[in-house]
Protein backbone atom coordinates (compact mmCIF):
# COMPACT_ATOMS: atom_id res chain seq x y z
CA UNK A 1 0.00 0.00 0.00
CA UNK A 2 1.30 3.48 -0.86
CA UNK A 3 2.27 5.64 2.10
CA UNK A 4 3.35 9.31 1.89
CA UNK A 5 6.99 9.92 2.82
CA UNK A 6 6.30 13.12 4.71
CA UNK A 7 3.56 15.38 6.03
CA UNK A 8 2.06 17.92 3.63
CA UNK A 9 1.92 21.42 5.06
CA UNK A 10 -1.40 23.20 5.58
CA UNK A 11 -0.55 25.81 2.96
CA UNK A 12 0.27 23.15 0.37
CA UNK A 13 -2.98 21.32 1.13
CA UNK A 14 -5.03 24.53 0.93
CA UNK A 15 -3.52 25.50 -2.43
CA UNK A 16 -5.55 22.70 -3.98
CA UNK A 17 -8.80 24.46 -3.04
CA UNK A 18 -7.69 28.05 -3.69
CA UNK A 19 -8.93 28.19 -7.31
CA UNK A 20 -12.29 26.49 -6.80
CA UNK A 21 -15.12 28.95 -7.41
CA UNK A 22 -18.81 28.38 -7.92
CA UNK A 23 -19.96 29.58 -11.33
CA UNK A 24 -23.34 30.98 -12.34
CA UNK A 25 -25.51 28.72 -14.51
CA UNK A 26 -25.49 29.37 -18.24
CA UNK A 27 -28.78 30.86 -19.39
CA UNK A 28 -30.26 30.60 -22.88
CA UNK A 29 -33.42 32.02 -24.43
CA UNK A 30 -36.45 29.73 -24.58
CA UNK A 31 -37.44 29.26 -28.24
CA UNK A 32 -41.13 29.19 -27.32
CA UNK A 33 -41.67 32.08 -24.88
CA UNK A 34 -38.25 33.83 -25.14
CA UNK A 35 -37.66 33.79 -21.38
CA UNK A 36 -34.25 33.00 -19.94
CA UNK A 37 -33.82 29.38 -18.85
CA UNK A 38 -31.06 26.85 -18.20
CA UNK A 39 -29.95 24.88 -21.23
CA UNK A 40 -31.27 21.31 -21.66
CA UNK A 41 -34.02 21.79 -19.07
CA UNK A 42 -37.76 22.40 -19.13
CA UNK A 43 -38.68 26.09 -19.29
CA UNK A 44 -40.11 27.25 -15.97
CA UNK A 45 -42.47 29.77 -17.54
CA UNK A 46 -44.12 27.87 -20.40
CA UNK A 47 -43.29 24.22 -19.59
CA UNK A 48 -41.86 23.42 -23.03
CA UNK A 49 -38.75 21.35 -23.76
CA UNK A 50 -37.51 20.64 -27.29
CA UNK A 51 -40.72 22.07 -28.87
CA UNK A 52 -42.89 19.68 -26.83
CA UNK A 53 -45.13 20.73 -23.94
CA UNK A 54 -43.88 18.64 -21.03
CA UNK A 55 -45.65 20.43 -18.17
CA UNK A 56 -49.22 21.48 -19.04
CA UNK A 57 -50.02 25.13 -18.41
CA UNK A 58 -52.32 25.71 -15.44
CA UNK A 59 -55.80 26.96 -16.27
CA UNK A 60 -56.30 30.62 -15.53
CA UNK A 61 -59.00 31.36 -12.93
CA UNK A 62 -61.69 33.76 -14.11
Amino acid sequence: MAVPKGKQSKSRTNKRFANYKASAPTLVECPHCHALMQAHRVCGKCGYYDKVEVIPEKEKKA
